[in-house]
């Protein structure tokens, strides 16, 4: 994977493949996968539904175990068999915040005990004020109120939802969050909110994200860099500007023609662009995610690669 020696990697997929299996079938989510994400990032992976974005999300924070490959963060594989002691440190350094506000908080439980579990579990506090206050604070950082603390997730919209889902990952210290859409299920006007909310904790705590998403839109607004993943396969790395400046795979096109224009006259006349993905010959060499310069990748051939290049560079760097 590209490497920048002047930033650190503190995660790094490498190779990871993700098979499911239901007696004797076998269904590969994720294919070859591999990505670094440097601290104090947002590295967002974008996909349609059932790219497999979710399942590489899971993967890190170890939900969904690898059939192949690795995963390292801070330089320490965490993918397979950990020591009790490491694993529980890996769970508490790596947070993550669901894509179904209603869904992931226990309906039974008060927000305030929702926000407390972490610190029970992990007995992140040495006196019963010092927890009060941390799960006070908590709820004060994601702009809802101490007396919210007594109620039951029913009582809340799916905006203050996610924002207890926030409070609960944050009070935990960690240092990367993998948000797994967590702006899908709310309306626009409260995306806004949620979104300067996770720019705010990055500039005050130093958090790294892993974004995920299927809106480019959205995430042109948040991510340092992208990752555009289809079929359980990366299509495209780049940095956000490069990206949507120079779009090259056929599929980060599609993505982009689908990115809604705020005009109803120009969004009728828009051509919506379709990928179809296309059979290698056996003659044909095989593609691969190939780095073509200014830390931009792409999957192809070697036809296609060059074909790439020239589309970024022009002639001169086809010819290299």
């Amino acid at each position: 994977m590209e490497q920048n020696a002047n930033k650190e990697v503190l995660l790094s997929v490498q190779n990871l493949d993700v098979v499911f299996k239901q007696g004797k079938n076998k269904f590969k989510a994720v294919s070859d996968v591999s990505f670094d994400i440097y601290k104090g990032e947002t590295l967002s992976l974008v996909g349609e539904s059932g790219s497999g974005k979710t399942t590489i999300g899971r993967a890190i924070v170890r939900i969904n175990p690898c059939s192949k490959g690795a995963i390292y963060f801070k330089g320490e594989k965490i993918s397979g068999k950990l020591s009790r002691g490491k694993d529980r440190d890996v769970i508490r350094k790596i947070q993550m915040v669901f894509q179904d506000p209603a869904a992931s908080l226990n309906e039974r439980a008060t927000i305030e005990y929702i926000i407390s579990e972490g610190l029970y579990n992990f007995h992140l506090f040495s006196t019963e004020k010092e927890r009060i206050e941390k799960v006070t604070k908590a709820i004060n950082d994601v702009g809802l109120l101490p007396e919210h603390l007594t109620r039951y997730p029913h009582e809340f919209s799916g905006g203050q939802r996610q924002r207890v889902g926030l409070a609960r990952s944050i009070v935990m210290e960690p240092e990367l969050i993998v948000a797994d859409e967590p702006i899908s299920a709310l309306d626009v006007s409260i995306r806004a909110q949620v979104l300067n909310l996770l720019k705010k904790f990055q500039r005050e705590r130093g958090l790294t994200y892993l974004f995920i998403a299927h809106d480019l839109s959205i995430v042109r607004f948040i991510s340092d860099r992208i990752v555009v993943i289809y079929k359980g396969r990366i299509m495209e790395v780049a940095e956000t500007e490069e990206l949507f400046n120079y779009p090259l795979h056929p599929y980060t096109h599609s993505l982009m023609s689908a990115i809604p224009i705020p005009d109803p006259i120009l969004e009728k006349k828009k051509k919506l662009f379709v990928y179809e993905p296309r059979e290698y010959a056996e003659n044909e060499s095989q593609p691969s995610l190939v780095d073509i310069g200014n830390g931009h990748l792409v999957y192809g051939n070697e036809e296609e690669i060059v074909a790439y290049k020239k589309q970024r560079f022009g002639n001169t760097a086809a010819k290299k």
